[in-house]
């Protein structure tokens, strides 16, 4: 297939599902949303200036619908919704995925929150590099972004530790839930230059 030809997404097919170190990392599934909520509610204070959904602490109806979607999205190929799940216990400690997919570019943006009780252990640059791993091996990834806001300190602590470039930075991109316009960090590996 050459690189002009358009992809049709839903017929890709690769796993659901990958283990790094300390971490299984896989798609959402139904009846996730409890533990997404708890996760959710126990970090709130801490995602919430960053994280829109964090803005008013969802009902666990809400994050079920909210998981049961993210799932379909993955399914449909649109968005690849993760769940980081501690590899010992099993125990819900993040989500992150591979997001504004480009499939003709094979382009993708790394998002990623971890609850409060886990932050600090180095899991989500773990998870990062994982993420960035599956993307090259199974997506074929040209290229992968982390946007963080330029505030968010520990967010672009995350990007930097996985050897991501810092690429640029857009200014007054966007208002925060307060009405104040923030500029937006754009962090980036390529192929041919950060990976193969």
């Amino acid at each position: 297939m050459s690189n002009m030809e358009p992809i049709n997404p839903m017929m890709l097919s690769f796993p659901e599902h990958f283990d790094t170190a300390r971490l299984t990392i896989r798609a959402p599934e139904w009846g996730d949303g409890a533990e997404v909520n708890e996760a959710i509610r126990e970090s709130v204070e801490q995602l919430r200036p960053w994280l829109p959904f964090a803005e008013k602490v969802p009902s666990l109806e809400e994050s079920e619908a909210h998981v049961r979607k993210a799932k379909l999205q993955f399914l449909e190929r649109t968005d690849l919704v993760l769940h980081l799940r501690d590899k010992q216990t099993d125990d819900f400690v993040g989500s992150s995925g591979l997001h504004r997919i480009d499939w003709n570019a094979r382009s993708f943006e790394i998002g990623y929150w971890i609850r409060s009780s886990r932050a600090g252990e180095g899991l989500m640059t773990e998870a990062v590099q994982g993420i960035e791993q599956f993307a090259i091996t199974y997506l074929n990834a040209n290229r992968l972004e982390i946007r963080c806001d330029s505030r968010n300190v520990r967010s672009a602590k995350v990007a930097e530790r996985a050897g991501y470039t810092l690429e640029g930075i857009l200014r007054s991109v966007r208002r925060d839930s307060t009405g104040t316009l923030v500029d937006v960090m754009v962090f980036s590996k390529i192929r041919g230059k950060e990976f193969e």
